[in-house]
């Protein structure tokens, strides 16, 4: 069900139910959930690209698994979403970059999933849809990633008309981080992926939690201060000194030898 390819630093994780569309299941959902932890522990791995084998990226819930949630009682249904929304918080919370790879449809949680990332590449075959609300249902636990990545006038849209929108629409809303034709796709997430390489891991985890901290936050003296903070802390931690160190000595840092 799910692919892991880890090598040169970089943690390919593709999901492989080409059959279904990649739709998730909640043995799937705990694949993801493991999966992440193992390249949050893995020191080698310094970048995640998350993507789908087959002609979609991810078509949401698999018709089984829901076939299943709805002989479900309450107690039950909140084992199962606390499930999903511990994997995708997880994602969220890795202290390494991410990169979403969308080479077709990525629907309901597929469209949680591209939003859990820090990055999303996509090609004009992406298109995205926040179908609950036609399902009798709300998009809870995917809200607050995709809210965070579209915005809430835009969330307001799609997850009241679960229409379709397409790759030029998710690029304008900010769902995609860039769009790009389809041949130069995977050549693209190299390219990016090679400037993330040449990043500091700690700087980097530190730069997650930095934007955590500060977004939506009102700029006054404790944020002033938590800031300040921040840099005297890396700029005395090992890594900051290295990188200080490398600078000045026109080398390169130690984490990309």
């Amino acid at each position: 069900m799910l692919n892991v390819d880890a090598r040169g630093g970089v943690a390919r994780i593709t999901l492989n139910r080409p059959e279904v569309r990649n739709a998730f299941d909640d043995a799937l959902i705990k694949e993801l959930t493991q999966a992440f932890r193992n390249v949050e522990k893995d020191k080698s791995v310094r970048v995640v690209v998350l993507g789908g084998n087959g002609p979609a990226f991810c078509a949401g819930a698999d018709l089984n698994w829901m076939k299943r949630m709805a002989t479900y009682g309450y107690d039950e249904n909140l084992a199962d979403a606390r499930a999903l929304a511990q994997m995708l918080a997880t994602l969220d919370r890795l202290p390494k970059p991410t990169i979403a790879r969308v080479h077709g449809p990525a629907f309901a949680g597929g469209t949680g999933l591209v939003a859990a990332c820090d990055i999303a590449v996509g090609t004009p075959e992406a298109k995205f849809c926040l179908s609950e609300a036609k399902l009798g249902l709300s998009p809870a636990t995917i809200s607050p990633y995709v809210i965070r990545a579209m915005g809430e006038r835009q969330a307001r849209r799609y997850f009241l008309s679960a229409e379709v929108f397409g790759a030029e629409e998710a690029h304008r809303i900010g769902m995609l981080s860039a769009l790009v034709p389809t041949g130069e796709l995977d050549s693209t997430i190299e390219s990016i992926t090679k400037n993330l390489l040449a990043g500091g891991p700690q700087a980097h985890a530190s730069i997650k939690e930095l934007i955590r901290a500060v977004a939506n936050r009102p700029v006054d003296e404790p944020l002033v201060a938590d800031t300040a903070k921040r840099i005297a802390e890396i700029r005395v931690s090992p890594e900051g000194k290295e990188g200080i160190a490398s600078f000045l000595e026109k080398r390169k840092p130690s984490w990309t030898q």
